[in-house]
């Protein structure tokens, strides 16, 4: 065998390489990036479509997530089925990787199902300002496994879906009104019937205070150094930290005005003498 046959041989394979694995490489690429590029057109539109826009935010957040999820996968599926991986080797490696995957993922997959365990039964909703353990905030977005809180400080916190929904959540906005109690301190020796007239008085006359259920003051605790009142009012949610604000400092204000004493803590010490002793 000549050179020349060498040379044609080997250019006849590397010809039969690049009709055949090339194009496919090539294809698989293409599919790749033209697959991408469709899907992010595709969840750029649904976010705009009426079918999601008449959705709960938060369902039609957590949907979008997973469609766009599942066509992304289905891409790299397809672009492995054309660079010549058999089917059914193909689902062997994803059984065991998925096994692998789901060993390695213990709490994504918790996250996962919390998700689907929220968005099925609400505990709280899109806007929603709630508490779970050491952090609250108002619930910005519930995404595929978190779910992201913005506090009143504008900090952004990403709770595990998982641990939400498996743990206490107190929901603040689910209810229309929300009780509120001003603590007010007083002196012994207090007119106890003034001070709740006082403090009746002044929740009364605030603008935000609900008139039903009514305003109630009433003594609380007989402390060391003081007697403890406490001023009882329903408000509109949306208006719960003005009227906390407001009543504090007129609940204030209308205690000094009717001279009634804020007490200091204080304690009586008594001095007992030895008696002489008598020799």
């Amino acid at each position: 065998m000549n050179w020349e046959t060498i040379k044609t041989n080997i250019l006849n394979f590397l010809w039969q390489l690049a009709t055949t694995v090339g194009l496919r490489l090539l294809y698989a690429v293409l599919l790749i990036i033209v697959g991408s590029k469709l899907v992010s057109i595709l969840v750029k539109r649904l976010r705009k479509a009426k079918l999601f826009s008449k959705m709960e935010t938060s369902v039609s957040h957590f949907l979008i997530n997973m469609i766009n999820v599942t066509l992304r996968v289905l891409i790299f599926v397809s672009a492995a089925l054309i660079l010549g991986v058999p089917a059914t080797s193909f689902v062997a490696i994803l059984t065991s990787a998925g096994v692998a995957i789901g060993l390695a993922l213990q709490g994504s997959l918790s996250n996962f199902a919390g998700g689907i365990m929220i968005l099925l039964f609400k505990p709280f909703r899109t806007g929603d300002y709630i508490e779970s353990g050491d952090v609250k905030g108002t619930v910005a977005d519930i995404t595929v496994f978190y779910t992201v809180l913005t506090t009143p400080d504008n900090k952004v916190i990403h709770c595990p879906n998982g641990a939400l929904s498996n743990t206490e959540v107190i929901n603040f906005s689910e209810k229309e009104t929300r009780r509120l109690d001003i603590p007010a301190s007083c002196a012994y020796g207090t007119d106890t019937d003034l001070v709740k007239r006082v403090l009746t008085e002044v929740a009364e006359a605030h603008p935000l205070v609900l008139k039903d259920p009514a305003p109630a003051a009433k003594l609380d605790k007989c402390n060391d150094s003081s007697l403890d009142f406490f001023l009882r009012v329903w408000c509109n949610n949306s208006d719960y930290w003005t009227v906390y604000y407001e009543l504090t400092e007129q609940v204030k204000a209308a205690l000094d005005s009717n001279h009634i004493d804020i007490p200091y803590p204080q304690m009586d010490v008594h001095i007992k003498q030895d008696e002489p002793t008598i020799q």
